[in-house]
Formats: C-alpha cells, sequence, structure tokens
C-alpha cells in the first residue's frame, strides 16, 4: 500500500482532529450559508484600479501566475486580499531572495 506523506500544515490538522479538538457545529445549514455569504463578499469583485510597477516585478508576477496556473491579474489579488487580511507569510521559498513573502497558501 502507497504512504500517503502529509505537510506540515496537513499533519498539523490531523493531529488537531485526533486530540478531539473538533467539535460539529451545531446549525450547519445556517453555518453553511454565512460563510458562503463570506466568500461571496470577499470574492466580488467591484472596483478597479490602475498601479504602476516595475517591469521586473510585473514579469516575476506573470511568471508565478504560470507556475501557479491563474492569470497574473487573479494572483495580484490575492496577494492584495492576503496582506490586508494579515496572512502573508514570510518564508525563503525563491532561493534568490533570502525574505521573500509566500502568497500562494
Amino acid at each position: 500500500m502507497k504512504e500517503i506523506r502529509l505537510d506540515d500544515e496537513e499533519q498539523e490538522i490531523l493531529d488537531s482532529f485526533e486530540r478531539g479538538e473538533w467539535v460539529p457545529v451545531k446549525d450547519q445549514e445556517q453555518a453553511l450559508a454565512k460563510h458562503k455569504r463570506y466568500a461571496r463578499n470577499t470574492l466580488r469583485k467591484d472596483r478597479r484600479i490602475n498601479i504602476r510597477i516595475s517591469s521586473k516585478d510585473l514579469e516575476e508576477i506573470q511568471a508565478m501566475a504560470v507556475e501557479d496556473g491563474i492569470p497574473y491579474q487573479t494572483l495580484m489579488g490575492s496577494i492584495l486580499h492576503r496582506y490586508v487580511s494579515g496572512r502573508l507569510v514570510e518564508t525563503s521559498h525563491r532561493p534568490e531572495q533570502v525574505n521573500s513573502v509566500d502568497f500562494r497558501n
């Protein structure tokens, strides 16, 4: 049988579940509806902006977007969203950068 390997985040979730830290939602339908509203409001793109960035930065963002298989505008929107929500995480996922930011999680 093939062994399933978990990354650190997946292992942390599994460990938390096995410790009994997860509890069922009391009103699952209501909770699901609430979170669907949150997702709709978060993902709604109702404003357009124009910004100027360096050609090099744009090319790097476009290359990252190609690696992830998403449009570069989507990636840029994700970066901005994670920044304003405080969810950007410093990491060294690119060898040429010592203190880069991981915005793809």
